[in-house]
């Protein structure tokens, strides 16, 4: 058997392994939206599934891999308007997994990141429903990724921080400022663009230069990426100017100003306001 061989049996073994059982739910990461950031675990999940429960954060390319004859139940999810209840969303599962289908939950970027897999795996346990997790590429490493910008690197920033910049129920967005705002790190908010002013006033209260790079990526890995560099105290009006919708992500940070260097030029919506004025056309998504 030649190389080529072996690893082509490989990949349709690991492809094989551990067949979704009926009864089961797997709550399944589909990464950024890029289909090739999809994990083959999760491939082999979504073609084997008779019943998919997705959100609106799952790309139509990822969508086109799932098993054809599958029942699609969308109960997709935005800031403040659901789409169907949580509660709603964790019933059906349970209904779904009591009917003997094999269940498949799939969910954009990692379900245990600011995804609510661990609120459905709760559930899944206090209704002794048998599942498994399969790990997603979370949107922040995927999309800074595509834009360029290292989360981490030895010169600017020696960790990174995931942040929810959106509260259940709308709560006050109450976090630890202080911390948030110290040097030598990378901050990262899912969901903040209702709240970018108070992130704004909240990071420079608490000693955060106004001056700080700035990124903000809606879409990231897809074709429809749109990705901006900015400044902390310019933030709000980028937002406004350029219309960002959600999903965006603001990435905040001195690793942000490494998107001029190692971004490519050619990928969506690239502009930065760090070189220069930014041209009012710049960054647009297309009609």
């Amino acid at each position: 058997m030649t190389t080529n061989q072996s690893k082509k049996c490989l990949v349709e073994f690991q492809l094989a392994e551990q067949p979704l059982r009926p009864g089961e739910v797997a709550i399944v990461g589909a990464g950024p939206g890029d289909p090739g950031l999809l994990t083959l675990r999760a491939l082999m999940l979504i073609q084997q599934a008779d019943a998919i429960v997705y959100d609106r954060l799952v790309s139509p390319q990822i969508m086109e891999l799932v098993n054809p004859r599958a029942e699609r139940i969308h109960v997709g999810k935005a800031s403040g308007c659901h789409y169907v209840p949580q509660d709603e969303t964790n019933e059906l599962l349970v209904k779904l997994a009591v009917q003997q289908r094999r269940v498949v939950r799939l969910k954009g970027g990692d379900p245990y990141i600011f995804g609510r897999g661990g609120e459905e795996a709760e559930f899944l346990v206090e209704n002794d429903i048998d599942f498994q997790v399969v790990p997603g590429i979370t949107s922040a490493a995927g999309c800074s990724a595509y834009c360029g910008i290292p989360l981490t690197h030895r010169d600017y920033s020696q960790s990174v921080t995931f942040v929810t910049g959106h509260r259940k129920g709308d709560q006050a967005l109450e976090l630890n400022w202080q911390v948030l705002a110290a040097p030598g790190q990378t901050r990262v908010f899912y969901m903040g663009l209702h709240n970018a002013p108070t992130i704004v006033e909240q990071l420079t209260a608490h000693g955060l230069s106004e001056n700080c790079p700035v990124a903000l990526v809606e879409r990231g890995t897809t074709p429809l990426q749109h990705m901006t560099v900015t400044t902390l105290k310019d933030l709000v009006d980028t937002i406004e100017r350029e219309d960002f919708q959600p999903p965006t992500l603001i990435i905040v940070g001195e690793v942000v100003q490494l998107a001029d260097t190692l971004a490519r030029p050619a990928q969506a919506g690239w502009n930065s306001a760090l070189s220069g004025p930014a041209a009012a056309t710049a960054g647009r998504r297309p009609a």
